[in-house]
């Protein structure tokens, strides 16, 4: 069986994360929690993790058309296809 992969591979503009990150960008302006945060790789907007109650990285993916967001949590680099829903670590070479 072959491993899943993501077709969007082209559309990872920024892979570093900004420093520093107050939260999710759209929780902040409404005084709303989230519990992880993820960056969108193609623009760099901060969402929320699908384990947050407003699920901002997700809704960011659809509305925006933007379909993979790494972790913004320090010390993770892994990173997510919402279309593909595949998880995988971006690498430079990759988007070649």
């Amino acid at each position: 069986m072959a491993q899943p992969v993501c077709t969007h591979l082209d559309q990872i503009v920024l892979t570093e994360l900004p420093s520093p990150i107050a939260g999710c960008e759209e929780c902040l302006k409404i005084g709303s929690r989230w519990v992880h945060l993820r960056m969108c790789m193609t623009c760099g907007k901060i969402g929320c993790c699908d384990a947050s109650p407003n699920r901002h990285a997700r809704v960011h993916a659809a509305e925006d058309g933007h379909p993979i967001a790494r972790s913004a949590e320090r010390g993770e680099d892994w990173s997510w296809c919402f279309v593909d829903e595949v998880a995988f670590v971006a690498d430079a070479d990759a988007r070649a």
